[in-house]
């Protein structure tokens, strides 16, 4: 997406930003490229349809939500099915980042303590790179999020191939991580937008600024201009 005016010549940064990452054009870097922006954008429109469709589902307060697909046995129908395509986007997305979300040694550590209540107090963190630690573990808990939902949604979708304690523990893991996926979902919109002006352009047209990478991934910043010089 661009924000330059009918006929007017399109963005460098842009244009270089369909096939690469990591690179510095002009006074922007390059921070993801379309194939990464596709699927990251296929994995939050696959889940927010699963939300919508799961949603009346689970409680009669929000039934109103399926009208919006034509019912609730539409809802019942396309809700396994959301939920699987959601899967196995994130599987996509997951080998597809993977090497950017390596943990770096002590990272682990360190944001399981007092650098993860800093770092949502903004304060500055000049070792981080293209991610920092906790969006990496951020990465991780999603995924295993991913798979809960998997395993107990399948059980849910075939539930007479399964015992009785097998489906009720389903059901109440289900619910469990689809609530603490939800107020990560939230979490991560906020940081992306309000939190973080500059950080959403990022999955629209592919690019950060310059003193959007030295505020908040200064060792990227140091990276990718190395890199050119």
């Amino acid at each position: 997406m661009s924000t330059t005016m009918p006929g007017q010549p399109l963005n460098p940064a842009v244009i270089a930003a369909r096939h690469n990452e990591d690179i510095l054009v002009g006074n922007e870097l390059v921070r993801h490229n379309r194939v990464s922006r596709v699927i990251h954008w296929g994995v939050a429109i696959s889940f927010f349809v699963g939300l919508f469709t799961g949603m009346p589902i689970w409680t009669p307060l929000f039934g109103w939500m399926a009208y919006l697909f034509g019912g609730l046995e539409v809802c019942r129908w396309l809700h396994p099915w959301a939920g699987v395509l959601f899967a196995v986007l994130s599987i996509v997305m997951f080998f597809y980042w993977l090497t950017d979300m390596r943990m770096l040694p002590g990272e682990t550590r360190e944001w399981f303590g007092p650098k993860a209540f800093t770092y949502m107090k903004y304060e500055d963190e000049p070792d981080a790179g293209k991610y920092n630690g906790g969006q990496k573990l951020f990465f991780y808990a999603v995924s295993l999020g991913m798979l809960g939902l998997l395993l107990t949604g399948i059980v849910m979708w075939f539930p007479l191939s399964f015992p009785r304690w097998v489906r009720a523990l389903s059901i109440v893991l289900h619910d469990i991580t689809f609530i603490c996926f939800m107020v990560a979902v939230v979490l991560h919109i906020y940081l992306g937008t309000t939190a973080e002006p500059g950080t959403f352009r990022s999955m629209t047209r592919g690019t950060v600024t310059k003193p959007w990478a030295r505020l908040h991934h200064p060792g990227w910043l140091r990276d990718v201009a190395g890199r050119r010089e």
